[in-house]
């Protein structure tokens, strides 16, 4: 099973509905993309300072499933018009489990 981390922070004018927008758009994703087993994302709980602003973790049977996901134009248009416009930093991780 491979579990895919991401971790993103916000540009500082990045708005309320441009958040909504993303967490809308990622959740449409696992009805589209049949090779998600689990898919959770939100925004941090803002217990720590410091961490990043919102996560995306998602798991696979397999590394052939994730590079499906990755490439799949559904996913790619989420980055491209709601993440890319926004995004101050990421940081991302492939874990085998």
């Amino acid at each position: 099973m491979i579990r895919h981390i991401v971790l993103f922070t916000w540009k500082d004018d990045t708005t309320d509905e441009q958040r909504a927008a993303v967490t809308a758009e990622l959740g449409r994703l696992p009805g589209v993309i049949p090779q998600l087993r689990s898919f959770t994302v939100g925004g941090d709980a803002g217990i720590n300072q410091g961490n990043h602003e919102y996560a995306v973790v998602a798991d696979f049977d397999n590394v052939d499933d994730y590079v499906v996901y990755r490439d799949h134009p559904e996913h790619q248009a989420v980055i491209a018009e709601h993440i890319r416009p926004i995004l101050a930093s990421r940081a991302a991780v492939q874990l085998e489990l």
